[in-house]
């Protein structure tokens, strides 16, 4: 259930987009690294679980299985052995060519609190020596990691910075009866995977960000500082998610700008972000609501449940001359009709991220963003494959949104195929390159 430094970076400016405009000076980008470099062609894999999946179907299933499978997805990487996954790898980047692949590695222990993409290497050292394998089949060649979807997003038996703790709780790790520190280990093994990644010359590492819905910013910000994001060459947005480009983009500058005054300016003072939750700030006389996710955020909206001013005035204030330097990348692979928003008062957990109906794809993956923070849009999740079997709080075994029972996690959804391909925006008939921001 994957929701939802640098080693050369450049100083920027904040930046705020509108669906179709940038405002960005220039009219080029300049990636943090190297790797995703503006005109980078993503790679495309020919043996894809796309591609394996239109093997077992027929008629207009399989030519939707055919047609995503010509999208430049990442590839999944989610057990195996260390010599195995080694292997897997080095197969993978050796055919790639001079474009560059998307390997999302997925198995750190405890992944996804054992809910539908449970599994995962059983322990700090087996996932250490499995991320020794990864690294090792990447060799020289170039790649993006994707590391560890949900890997922030849900530590077992973590603490917030508000004193919460949270909802992963696995009793295979309660350290009142074991003496381990599960949510420590989860930042070593994260921080071991960032050192080791590193070491690959033509490798960069993105982090777990989550997305505008989950994680406030300066929560989310003091994670990714302690699993050396600072090391890395940033983080991911909107994994296997649905949350609007735009939304994406605002929420990514203010991580930047967060980690940035966390770090500079006074750190570990985190708290003191401005964020998604209350929009309140000197721009509106901290007058301030949560923002809202059906509607495109910026700093001139009407809607007082769309304004970002508040936020981004805030910044202002406690940033001075201090300029955010942290880059990431966005999942648009199934946001371009945006989040669900479910029927009020039906559901007990109405899993808005879970297979929600009448989604389309997204913007196509590339690396010409018109952002200066925003390497790349990129498909992570794949779509076609479904998000688990959503019961909406109300048991199962059927969907009942969708009064069928879906797909376990990671296997094909033909039905889902179909209206991802059917509400494209832009539509898959139109110029593969979306707007700029």
């Amino acid at each position: 259930m994957a929701r939802s430094t640098s080693r050369r970076r450049l100083l920027v400016a904040l930046t705020t987009c509108a669906l179709g405009a940038s405002l960005l000076s220039g009219s080029s980008a300049w990636a943090s690294n190297e790797v995703l470099a503006p005109g980078t062609e993503i790679y495309t894999n020919p043996q894809s679980s796309t591609k394996e999946a239109a093997l077992a179907l027929r008629g207009q299933a399989k030519q939707d299985a055919l047609l995503l499978s010509k999208m430049p997805s990442a590839t999944w990487f989610t057990d195996g052995t260390p010599a195995e996954v080694e292997k897997e790898v080095r197969t993978l980047v050796k055919r790639t060519g001079d474009k560059v692949p998307v390997l999302a590695a997925y198995n750190i222990p405890f992944r996804d609190c054992a809910l539908y993409s449970a599994g995962g290497a059983l322990g700090v050292e087996e996932y250490k020596a499995w991320i020794d394998g990864f690294a090792a089949g990447i060799g020289d060649r170039k790649a993006v990691v994707i590391l560890e979807p949900d890997g922030l997003g849900v530590i077992p038996w973590y603490t917030t910075l508000e004193g919460q703790l949270e909802q992963c709780q696995p009793p295979e790790v309660d350290p009142a009866t074991t003496g381990r520190d599960a949510a420590a280990e989860r930042l070593e093994m994260l921080n071991y995977a960032v050192d080791r990644l590193a070491q690959q010359p033509n490798a960069v590492v993105y982090l777990d960000g989550t997305n505008p819905a989950w994680l406030a910013v300066g929560e989310i910000a003091d994670r990714l500082v302690k699993a050396g994001v600072e090391r890395a060459d940033g983080f991911f947005l909107n994994a296997s998610n649905y949350l609007l480009t735009e939304n994406n983009v605002s929420y990514g500058t203010w991580i930047s700008q967060c980690i940035a005054y966390g770090t500079q300016v006074v750190p570990g003072d985190f708290l003191n972000c401005g964020n998604q939750h209350w929009n309140g700030g000197p721009a509106n006389d901290w007058d301030g609501q949560a923002l809202a996710h059906h509607g495109v955020w910026s700093p001139t909206a009407t809607d007082p449940a769309l304004n970002t001013a508040g936020i981004e005035s805030r910044f202002d204030a406690i940033l001075g001359d201090v300029q955010p330097s942290t880059h990431f990348v966005i999942d648009t692979s199934r946001n371009g009709q945006g989040p669900w928003a479910p029927p009020t008062d039906v559901y007990p957990d109405a899993e808005t991220w879970c297979n929600p109906p009448n989604r389309g794809l997204g913007l196509r993956p590339t690396t010409d963003t018109g952002n200066e923070l925003v390497d790349a849009f990129l498909w992570i999740k794949i779509p076609g494959e479904s998000d688990g079997e959503c019961f909406r709080g109300l048991g199962g075994p059927q969907d009942p949104e969708r009064g069928m029972l879906n797909p376990a996690a990671g296997q094909w959804f033909t039905e889902q195929a179909r209206e991802l391909i059917e509400l494209a925006e832009p539509a898959l008939d139109r110029p593969r390159q979306g707007p700029k921001y």
